[in-house]
């Protein structure tokens, strides 16, 4: 048990912490954004989907995971982040991307930032769309998501800050993604292109896939 724990408070440990939440984390950001996209086919769609993940019984066991691997992941990413910066207490003058071989560039060093502004953004997001209000139907309280997203995203503030906030995620998975795999012990020589190129897309896919709902709906509502 001592040795396990030894493990997980090591530099190695830590990353291999790291990388094992980003990446369950990311595999939830690939349903999310699934079933998020069926707002696009319509209300009965959208609202059907988010009825079958409020009655699923597991729904409470599987946020009460996400919020454990969420905070795993925040923890050691800090952790990693003061032992780094004690191991190297002055700081470089110029941050300049190396080229070659390295994966040191903007979404590299910015990672603690990004993440910082992630976490805080889905404090707001939870608090605005998963506690957010009911509507009055017949007399009778319903949840109606659908609504709720359309009505959010009919303004061009929160939609901005939004898809803002989501060039941010692809930023952080730009980087997030490969560095796992790394941390894994997953990558080499010719697994490398690969993996980079697997987690600049998924980057891409993601960024595009999420900002597309609030930038169609704000069109939509402009128009």
């Amino acid at each position: 048990m001592a040795t396990h724990t030894r493990l997980f408070s090591s530099s190695i440990g830590m990353k291999l912490a790291i990388g094992l939440t980003g990446l369950a984390m990311v595999g939830f950001l690939v349903e999310h954004m699934v079933g998020n996209l069926l707002l696009l086919v319509g209300p009965d769609a959208y609202n059907g989907y988010a009825d079958v993940l409020i009655s699923n019984p597991f729904v409470i066991p599987a946020e009460l995971g996400l919020v454990a691997i969420l905070g795993i992941h925040v923890y050691k990413a800090v952790r990693n982040y003061g032992a780094n910066r004690a191991a190297r207490p002055t700081r470089y003058a110029v941050k300049r991307a190396a080229g070659h071989t390295s994966r040191k560039s903007t979404a590299s060093t910015s990672m603690i930032v990004t993440g910082a502004v992630i976490l805080a953004f889905l404090i707001l997001h939870l608090r605005t769309f998963k506690y957010g209000p009911h509507y009055l139907v017949d007399g009778t309280e319903v949840r109606d998501l659908y609504r709720l997203v359309i009505e959010v995203f009919a303004q061009p503030s929160y939609a901005a800050f939004y898809v803002l906030s989501m060039i941010l995620v692809a930023m952080h998975l730009y980087h997030g993604v490969a560095s796992a795999f790394q941390s894994l012990g997953l990558d080499g020589p010719r697994a490398t292109p690969w993996l980079l190129g697997l987690g600049q897309a998924l980057a891409i896919i993601m960024g595009a896939g999420f900002a597309l709902i609030p930038m169609w709906i704000l069109m939509r509502t402009l128009s």
